[in-house]
């Protein structure tokens, strides 16, 4: 009677603990651009050791699924997911950054990794 609870918490467990196979592919052009984010963000946030290395992997977990956005979607709605997505890492960064970092990454970011627009948004 107790294997049948045990089994459910065996399979349900490694379902939360697989890893995103998105995530593992190694893709030496976002892997660089994330070191370079990285250094830059480093010089005005000022991160110690262990935060660089937990930074430069959001960042590329993020630079991957910004790339997958780009070649699936297009346009407004392409954008509006980019924006989500944004927001998404900044708030994840509140368990990298100290409270007065993550408030100077909130205000450097859009000039460090701005977001695109829409050429009717240029117009405007």
């Amino acid at each position: 009677m107790k294997l049948l609870p045990l089994l459910l918490t065996l399979f349900l467990s490694i379902n939360v603990f697989a890893q995103d196979p998105m995530l593992q592919k190694n893709n030496q052009a976002l892997d660089e651009q994330a070191k370079e984010l990285t250094q830059t963000y480093s010089k005005e946030l000022a991160l110690n050791g262990e935060q660089i290395g937990m930074f430069e992997n959001k960042v590329e977990e993020f630079l991957i699924r910004s790339e997958k956005i780009k070649k699936e979607f297009q346009g407004r709605k392409m954008l509006e997911m980019l924006y989500t997505l944004q927001a998404r890492e900044t708030a994840e960064m509140d368990n990298i950054l100290t409270r007065p970092q993550l408030e100077l990454y909130k205000q450097i970011k859009p000039r460090i990794q701005p977001l695109e627009e829409l050429d009717m948004d240029k117009k405007k």
